[in-house]
């Protein structure tokens, strides 16, 4: 406990920075709670959308390639296709995760069980992780720097070494457990203060840095930040990478020593939660489709507007979208029953739903 009430001694600047971001945040919180009253098919659609696009950001944060369309693809026909790529099986993985996490947060607790039991569904899918799927690292995983033909320029950072991880691990959920408990101290400091820590020792061989934004969805949802399955966490934090690993590499610069310093990466969490409460408001201030939406959504949908009836090969040649891509995008606008279906096969046509 005394290791955590050091962090909290921060210079007068960024206290003042770090409770004013806590109160931004928590006032929007509440304008959230008291008015959302998006109808559930619309929560239904955003929940979705979150899906493809969480699982895809924080797998390409660590380095995947796949798009959000190729995830939402993926996704759609994951129960009939096999996953060839480590992408595929990492994004599923997350996804099928992160689900079950929004589904069922209520009944989750925090523990080592829950941990261990997150990192081995994100690998589940994972065939050259089975070895250490859901396990403490075995070896040493130090972050090394390394140069464009793969060699050691240096050490970025080193971890809790394996034989100590199993310590560190039950030491910091503990802690972490109590604090929130005892609920003296902001949720939003401690939360920020266990994934950092988290990331710190690394507990796993592989897998870190995903299973740490499952935890923090979790977290925060069961800390009453109800929003999460709606605003994608995980691409504000793909959006802001390099800022990330900055403020992550400055602060771990300090761990373990005798002048800790945190505030990097708890202004750049807290910064980067603000972001995304204030997108969660920004769907109940306005009720448009707009809100749901991607950019090729959006065209498709204004296209509509202008024109009686339409077929998809007039939307490719008009918007030079693709032709899989159109067709998914009508079939997003008939699930939001935006649009009506006349017509089978070539004879296919669309029209604004009355």
């Amino acid at each position: 406990m005394s290791k955590f009430s050091k962090r909290l001694s921060f210079s007068p600047e960024v206290t003042h920075k770090v409770y004013g971001l806590i109160s931004k945040i928590d006032e929007l919180k509440g304008q959230w709670k008291m008015g959302a009253n998006l109808s559930p098919q619309a929560l239904g659609i955003l929940k979705k959308s979150v899906i493809i696009t969480s699982s895809g950001a924080s797998t390409r944060i660590e380095g995947a390639r796949l798009t959000d369309e190729q995830v939402e693809k993926l996704l759609k026909g994951l129960k009939i296709q096999k996953l060839i790529t480590r992408d595929e099986q990492e994004v599923a993985g997350y996804a099928e995760l992160l689900t079950n996490v929004f589904d069922s947060y209520k009944n989750l607790k925090l523990s080592e069980s829950t941990v261990k039991h997150f990192h081995s569904e994100l690998l589940k899918y994972s065939e050259k992780d089975t070895r250490h799927r859901g396990e403490y690292k075995f070896c040493s995983n130090r972050v090394e720097a390394k140069d464009e033909n793969g060699n050691l320029v240096g050490i970025l950072f080193d971890p809790t070494p394996p034989h100590l991880v199993g310590k560190e691990m039950s030491e910091l959920l503990d802690t972490a457990l109590d604090l929130l408990n005892k609920k003296e101290i902001h949720p939003l400091i401690i939360i920020g203060n266990f994934i950092f820590e988290f990331l710190s020792i690394h507990p796993f061989q592989d897998g870190n840095g995903r299973t740490s934004r499952v935890l923090t969805n979790l977290l925060l949802l069961k800390s009453g930040y109800e929003y999460m399955p709606y605003v994608s966490h995980e691409k504000f934090v793909e959006d802001n990478k390099n800022e990330y690993y900055l403020a992550l590499n400055k602060s771990q610069k300090t761990w373990k020593t005798d002048k800790e310093d945190t505030s990097p990466w708890l202004l750049f969490f807290l910064n980067i939660l603000l972001k995304q409460t204030q997108m969660a408001i920004g769907l109940l201030s306005k009720e448009s489709i707009e809100n749901l939406l991607s950019g090729k959504q959006l065209a498709v949908w204004n296209y509509f507007n202008g024109h009686e009836i339409i077929t998809p090969k007039e939307l490719r040649d008009n918007l030079k979208i693709a032709g899989p891509t159109i067709m998914q995008i009508l079939n997003k606008l008939l699930e939001m029953k935006k649009i009506e279906r006349m017509g089978k096969g070539r004879a296919t046509r669309y029209k604004i739903a009355k």
